[in-house]
Protein backbone atom coordinates (compact mmCIF):
# COMPACT_ATOMS: atom_id res chain seq x y z
CA UNK A 1 0.00 0.00 0.00
CA UNK A 2 1.32 3.44 -0.90
CA UNK A 3 2.01 5.99 1.83
CA UNK A 4 -0.86 8.24 0.68
CA UNK A 5 -3.25 5.26 0.82
CA UNK A 6 -2.05 4.34 4.31
CA UNK A 7 -2.48 7.92 5.51
CA UNK A 8 -5.93 8.16 3.95
CA UNK A 9 -6.94 4.81 5.49
CA UNK A 10 -5.80 5.92 8.97
CA UNK A 11 -7.66 9.22 8.57
CA UNK A 12 -10.78 7.32 7.49
CA UNK A 13 -10.56 4.86 10.40
CA UNK A 14 -10.20 7.76 12.84
CA UNK A 15 -13.22 9.54 11.31
CA UNK A 16 -15.32 6.35 11.29
CA UNK A 17 -14.43 5.58 14.92
CA UNK A 18 -15.36 9.13 15.93
CA UNK A 19 -18.66 8.93 14.04
CA UNK A 20 -19.50 5.59 15.68
CA UNK A 21 -18.34 6.64 19.15
CA UNK A 22 -15.63 3.97 19.26
CA UNK A 23 -12.51 4.52 21.32
CA UNK A 24 -10.54 1.39 20.51
CA UNK A 25 -7.14 0.91 18.97
CA UNK A 26 -6.73 -2.43 17.23
CA UNK A 27 -4.06 -4.12 15.15
CA UNK A 28 -4.97 -2.71 11.75
CA UNK A 29 -2.19 -4.63 9.99
CA UNK A 30 -3.46 -7.86 11.54
CA UNK A 31 -7.00 -7.19 10.39
CA UNK A 32 -5.81 -6.35 6.89
CA UNK A 33 -3.76 -9.55 6.81
CA UNK A 34 -6.84 -11.54 7.85
CA UNK A 35 -8.94 -9.99 5.10
CA UNK A 36 -6.20 -10.78 2.58
CA UNK A 37 -6.11 -14.44 3.66
CA UNK A 38 -9.90 -14.72 3.53
CA UNK A 39 -10.12 -12.97 0.16
CA UNK A 40 -7.51 -15.24 -1.40
CA UNK A 41 -8.26 -18.53 0.34
CA UNK A 42 -12.07 -18.35 0.60
CA UNK A 43 -13.62 -15.65 -1.62
CA UNK A 44 -13.19 -11.90 -2.03
CA UNK A 45 -16.73 -11.03 -0.87
CA UNK A 46 -16.13 -13.05 2.30
CA UNK A 47 -13.39 -10.65 3.50
CA UNK A 48 -15.54 -7.65 4.55
CA UNK A 49 -18.24 -9.92 5.92
CA UNK A 50 -15.64 -11.80 7.97
CA UNK A 51 -14.34 -8.48 9.30
CA UNK A 52 -17.84 -7.70 10.51
CA UNK A 53 -18.04 -11.13 12.18
CA UNK A 54 -14.69 -10.55 13.91
CA UNK A 55 -15.99 -7.28 15.34
CA UNK A 56 -19.28 -8.82 16.37
CA UNK A 57 -17.54 -11.77 18.04
CA UNK A 58 -15.24 -9.40 19.90
CA UNK A 59 -18.23 -7.37 21.11
CA UNK A 60 -19.90 -10.53 22.40
CA UNK A 61 -16.74 -11.23 24.40
CA UNK A 62 -16.98 -7.82 26.12
CA UNK A 63 -14.97 -6.08 23.40
CA UNK A 64 -11.52 -4.63 23.63
CA UNK A 65 -8.46 -4.95 21.43
CA UNK A 66 -7.61 -8.35 22.89
CA UNK A 67 -10.99 -9.77 21.93
CA UNK A 68 -10.57 -8.42 18.39
CA UNK A 69 -7.09 -9.96 18.16
CA UNK A 70 -8.37 -13.34 19.35
CA UNK A 71 -11.35 -13.40 16.98
CA UNK A 72 -9.07 -12.27 14.15
CA UNK A 73 -6.60 -15.07 14.93
CA UNK A 74 -9.35 -17.67 14.94
CA UNK A 75 -10.80 -16.76 11.55
CA UNK A 76 -7.36 -16.39 9.96
CA UNK A 77 -6.50 -19.91 11.07
CA UNK A 78 -9.91 -21.14 9.92
CA UNK A 79 -9.41 -19.64 6.44
CA UNK A 80 -5.99 -21.25 6.18
CA UNK A 81 -7.38 -24.65 7.27
CA UNK A 82 -10.36 -24.21 4.94
CA UNK A 83 -8.06 -23.66 1.96
CA UNK A 84 -5.77 -26.56 2.89
CA UNK A 85 -8.71 -28.94 3.31
CA UNK A 86 -10.22 -27.90 -0.01
CA UNK A 87 -6.84 -28.26 -1.72
CA UNK A 88 -6.31 -31.72 -0.19
CA UNK A 89 -9.82 -32.75 -1.20
CA UNK A 90 -9.20 -31.62 -4.78
CA UNK A 91 -5.86 -33.46 -4.85
CA UNK A 92 -7.59 -36.66 -3.73
CA UNK A 93 -9.86 -36.54 -6.78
Amino acid sequence: MRTDEVNRMHEWIAAAKAELGIDLDVDIAGLLDMTKVVAHEVARPAAPLTSFLVGYAAALQAGGAGAVTEANRKVTELAERWAAERENGAAAL
